[in-house]
């Protein structure tokens, strides 16, 4: 190993270190809004926000995803609970998809790391096939069964 690799090695994890420290503030202001909205908005009144019809609940099962995000395994539950609810398929299954792949509450971090143009079409992208993947995913079910 050549004198330089240790030397290069030290550099790179000081770099390292130094980003990680300078985003601490805004993981910690991230993380602590999620909790807030986790604490603050109940199964009721998420519930309370769809109207039966799929095409406009799958929006606003988007829309409340996007909103509300968090870890997966808790939306798993939370989708239990909402079909449980009587809240349609639709909505339920974009609410999942939304939670886990967008994330109002992170687009500051997420440009911070790794670029707002990055971060605009991922979201973009994400918003669009959400609603498709809601659609699909519930129309092949719908036609199986």
């Amino acid at each position: 190993m050549s004198p330089q690799k240790p030397k290069r090695f030290k550099a790179s994890l000081k770099k390292a270190s130094l980003q990680f420290l300078g985003l601490m503030p805004m993981i910690l202001s991230v993380v602590g809004l999620i909790g807030l909205f986790q604490g603050f908005v109940s199964q009721e009144a998420l519930a309370s926000l769809f109207t039966g019809n799929p095409w406009i609940d799958t929006l606003i099962g988007t829309l409340a995803g996007a909103v509300a995000v968090g870890q997966a395994m808790v939306s798993y539950i939370l989708g239990g609970e909402l079909l449980e609810q009587g809240i349609s398929l639709y909505a339920v299954t974009a609410f999942v998809l939304a939670w886990v792949t967008l994330g109002l509450v992170q687009l500051p971090l997420e440009a911070e790391v790794l670029g707002l143009r990055f971060t605009v079409w991922r979201n973009l992208l994400a918003l669009l096939f959400t609603i498709l993947t809601a659609v699909a995913t519930v129309a092949t079910l719908e036609l199986l069964s």
